[in-house]
């Protein structure tokens, strides 16, 4: 489990949302809200990652909490970016606290992150694993629920697969499999932001011509809306536009997406 969050929008600072806001994510990491049943502190690792001048995604991730990492403020003051992930990790128990485990987890042109936990793992997955060729799984981060998620989710976007549908399909793959489960999913591109609610606190916010999802809100800024259970958060900005043109939009029901895939 963790606390996340993802930003589109011009150019900033993932500084602001990740570390100095009232409620940041570090804040959040020590002082969440609202777990849903899951731990209190988040203690085993995080990550950021954001898409930097040429277009491709750099990480960085420890498996420390992350009010410990004192490299942290100076090495993202003066990123500015379009796009960013972030997450704070709860590991589940029996899994492994290791900075492979540590969202986002990421190839040349997505970052991935999932808030909750897979009941029945690892049993329960046998089925979406066995969909996933052999060598990807090879590949797998770390032996975590999360990490086999973004392996699934990797592999149906390489075949072409729609971003929206594919992470809407995903949700449902996994709660036929290990029903209960906790499915906050969050996918970054460069021009896309995919969110679901689903058995966790998930808000938004438009504000200066950008779009922060976040498992809670950063501030007490009276633009963040709270996100239904069950419902599928997008912000898409025009493939190739400048990143200061103001991404659109849309919140709607995962089973609506799922009707379309």
């Amino acid at each position: 489990m963790c606390r996340h969050l993802a930003y589109l929008g011009p150019p900033v600072s993932p500084s602001d949302a990740v570390l100095r806001a009232p409620h940041s994510l570090l804040v959040q990491s020590y002082a969440p809200l609202d777990m849903r049943g899951g731990g209190t502190v988040n203690v085993d690792g995080f990550g950021v990652g954001w898409f930097a001048g040429d277009g491709y995604p750099t990480r960085y991730r420890r498996a420390d909490p992350i009010w410990t990492d004192g490299a942290l403020p100076r090495l993202l003051e003066p990123v500015r970016t379009g796009s960013f992930l972030a997450a704070v990790r709860s590991g589940t128990p029996g899994m492994p606290v290791t900075e492979t485990a540590c969202a986002p987890f990421a190839d040349d042109d997505w970052l991935f992150s999932h808030n909750g936990v897979v009941l029945g793992w690892p049993e329960s997955m046998a089925r979406l694993a066995a969909e996933i060729p052999v060598v990807d799984l090879l590949h797998l981060d770390a032996p975590t629920d999360s990490a086999l998620l973004w392996r699934a989710l990797r592999f149906d976007l390489r075949r072409g697969r729609d971003p929206v549908a594919a992470v809407a399909d995903l949700s449902f793959r996994v709660e036929a499999g290990a029903p209960g489960s906790r499915l906050n999913l969050l996918l970054a591109g460069r021009d896309l932001l995919v969110a679901t609610a689903w058995s966790h606190s998930l808000s938004v916010r438009t504000a200066g011509g950008g779009v922060l999802v976040a498992s809670e809100p950063c501030d007490g800024d009276p633009a963040w809306q709270a996100v239904a259970d069950g419902d599928l958060v997008v912000a898409r900005r025009t493939r190739g536009a400048d990143e200061n043109v103001e991404p659109t939009v849309e919140i709607s029901t995962v089973e609506k997406e799922r009707s379309q895939a």
